[in-house]
């Protein structure tokens, strides 16, 4: 199965769908995830943990 998860878009809005702890055992289970570009920095979490994921 393949996710993508989007950057918000709302103002204020500071959750991402998606941890990279999350991101690691979705792809250790098999699966594709493809993360946006700064999906990630509102909820203090750079694109470099994703990629360390």
């Amino acid at each position: 199965m393949q996710f993508g998860i989007p950057r918000e878009t709302a103002p204020g809005e500071t959750r991402v769908a998606v941890t990279p702890e999350t991101a690691k055992k979705l792809v250790a289970q098999g699966h594709t995830v493809r993360i946006q570009s700064g999906a990630g920095i509102a909820a203090s979490v750079p694109d470099a943990a994703y990629q360390a994921a």
